[in-house]
């Protein structure tokens, strides 16, 4: 049975830079749900901060002299949660871009609270303009992933506070992919990720360019290697399949495919016939997910499309950390 104050020990965090309009939908669909709501401002340059405190949201102001990251925001946030409250069970993690659904707090403390087991649930993150582009509309395909236990969650998530204690909450160094990353090391000591068949959040991602869909994913790629580069040695070899493909199709095939035209006398060109092969059998398994016809090619085009950027990302990663031997910056696409 649900208890009759199921949120007394719900805290939530939310992260934003200059969202707007957008941070005020974020905070009103939480205010009166939880008992604590901690709001971790980077440097805004509109009115954000005062926006939270008239919302009467705790508010911390990141010291930018250190580089910001999503991972240090979301761990200041919490920090500060749990000093405003430390008897605090469970933490709804947001991005000020999106508002929350009515009823998935209770929803999430209630799964959280009848498996112990469970160190994070999340539930279905829909973009709130899909029909804006065909970028915004990735996005929402990008989220709509299996129902039941999971390998991993987004920046929108619900979890259980011992456990994000245990294992030293979110790496901070990290640019990007650090919820993946701190799933993989909650599994590692036996706790359960959950997607549950609910509708979570609504997100306005703002990506109506070509040139924003590149940038993200130039950060999908820098996260697959960072991702590998620490815990690619691991049982689970996190990261290096997904890094592997990406030097595939974006470096390897084009190189043996172009440079070897003299050799082959323009035979090698027939190697390209790889990547319409590769989309075709994305498209497929698109549609066998339930997804429409329309929606699979564009899904199937990008992820084609993607290993270019994402080879980008990966070169910049190593680039940095082997030859200039310097921190990763952040990659904005907004």
């Amino acid at each position: 049975m649900q208890p009759l104050e199921p949120l007394e020990t719900v805290g939530l965090v939310a992260i934003g830079r200059n969202e707007g309009e957008r941070l005020r939908q974020c905070l009103q669909s939480a205010v009166g749900q939880v008992v604590t709501i901690v709001y971790v401002d980077s440097g805004s340059m509109d009115d954000s901060v005062a926006l939270a405190r008239s919302l009467g949201v705790a508010v911390v102001e990141l010291d930018l002299t250190t580089p910001f990251t999503a991972a240090r925001a979301r761990n200041t946030g919490f920090a500060q949660l749990l000093t405003l409250n430390p008897q605090l069970e469970f933490v709804q993690f947001v991005d000020g871009d999106c508002e929350l659904v009515p009823g998935w707090l209770a929803l999430a403390y209630t799964e959280l609270s009848q498996h112990p087991k469970r160190a994070v649930v999340c539930g279905r993150r829909r973009e709130r303009f899909p029909e804006r582009s065909p970028y915004n509309r990735l996005c929402d395909i990008e989220w709509n992933t299996p129902i039941g236990e999971t390998t991993a969650c987004g920046g929108d998530a619900m979890m259980r506070v011992a456990a994000l204690q245990q294992v030293g909450g979110f790496n901070p160094d990290l640019i990007a992919g650090e919820e993946p990353e701190l799933c993989l090391r909650l599994r590692q000591q036996g706790w359960q990720i959950w997607r549950l068949e609910a509708d979570m959040t609504r997100h306005d991602a703002q990506m109506l360019h070509f040139r924003q869909w590149w940038k993200r994913m130039v950060r999908s790629g820098h996260a697959y290697a960072e991702g590998a580069a620490l815990h690619g040695h691991t049982p689970e070899r996190y990261n290096v399949k997904p890094s592997q493909r990406i030097w595939f199709w974006g470096c390897v095939l084009p190189l043996l495919s172009i440079g070897g035209m003299v050799l082959t006398q323009g035979w090698s060109l027939l190697l390209l016939l790889g990547y319409p092969l590769s989309a075709l059998k994305v498209y497929r398994q698109t549609r066998a997910r339930g997804f429409t016809a329309i929606d699979a090619r564009l899904y199937a085009l990008a992820c084609t499309i993607g290993k270019f950027p994402e080879l980008q990302g990966q070169l910049q990663f190593w680039l940095g950390k082997h030859l200039l031997r310097r921190p990763s910056t952040l990659i904005e696409y907004k």
